[in-house]
């Protein structure tokens, strides 16, 4: 397939998106940091099977990161990027410098209060504050039909839904479930990090998810499988246990058990310099 036109101005990705609105034409959005793998291009497919073309986003975005954090790490590969969205046929690549994100000046931040406190908020404050302010952004740019979000980050999907719902932007948002190495390690850009020993343990997370989610799909009291996973991926080789919770699925409210309600089971555990997540849905009988 054609590679995708590369934009890296806003007036031409805007008059590119025009173009296509005055066909009559649906378009799609998938936001990314890039370092794409087969996990994104499932995110791009599904796009592509909705709209009639897909704009695909590459931008690392700093906001998004604390002191002490993995910016300057985070693996970058345009041309290989530019050649995975080839091969699924994505029509465009976003590819904004950060002062065409964050102009001289830039002052204003998106808050999701709720959805985006507890779990991934605990250990990085400034996390969802930065998701909302770049995803508002690229909703704002592109104006999508529809925009396409994995739900491996799961509370991130929550925060990103209930923004485009409060802020009456119309696109559409859709989950795409986790797509996951034939062991069950939730594909990630940040995979690329671990070292063979850390591979070879990491799939353990998604195991203890898997074994604590049956136990919990009965109804039974939560903390003790919360407890017996946590025990678990200490003795496999994580580092810590950033939090292993059983959460409401609709509004991440805490849950003692699974009631009738669907729930989900979220995790985020590092080994070593490279922190892992991941979570399942919990099914009650």
């Amino acid at each position: 397939m054609p590679p995708p036109a590369a934009v890296r101005i806003l007036p031409e990705l805007r008059a590119t998106v025009a173009a296509w609105r005055r066909e009559g034409l649906r378009v799609g959005l998938v936001p990314t940091m890039g370092a794409l793998h087969d996990g994104h291009l499932a995110l791009m497919r599904h796009a592509l099977a909705r709209a009639d073309r897909v704009v695909a986003s590459v931008f690392v975005n700093p906001t998004q990161f604390g002191p002490g954090e993995d910016l300057d790490r985070y693996p970058r590969d345009e041309p290989g990027d530019l050649a995975r969205l080839a091969e699924v046929g994505v029509q465009l690549a976003w590819l904004p410098p950060v002062e065409a994100m964050y102009p001289p000046g830039d002052r204003t931040r998106v808050t999701v209060e709720g959805l985006g406190d507890g779990l991934e908020a605990v250990a990085r404050p400034h996390f969802f504050r930065g998701v909302a302010t770049v995803v508002a952004k690229l909703l704002n740019q592109v104006q999508p039909d529809l925009a396409v979000f994995g739900e491996k980050d799961y509370q991130q999907l929550l925060v990103v839904r209930r923004l485009a719902r409060d802020l009456a932007i119309p696109a559409e948002i859709l989950a795409h479930p986790t797509v996951r190495e034939p062991d069950g390690l939730a594909m990630s850009s940040r995979n690329r990090s671990l070292t063979p020993a850390e591979r070879a343990v990491a799939p353990a997370l998604h195991r203890v998810l898997a074994e604590a989610a049956q136990t919990l799909a009965d109804g039974r009291l939560a903390a003790e499988a919360l407890a017996t996973g946590t025990c678990r991926l200490l003795a496999a080789g994580f580092a810590r246990v950033d939090y292993l919770e059983l959460r409401d699925a609709e509004d991440l409210a805490p849950l003692d058990r699974v009631a009738g309600r669907p729930a989900r089971l979220l995790a985020a555990a590092p080994l070593s310099g490279t922190r892992l997540i991941d979570n399942v849905p919990v099914r009650h009988p």
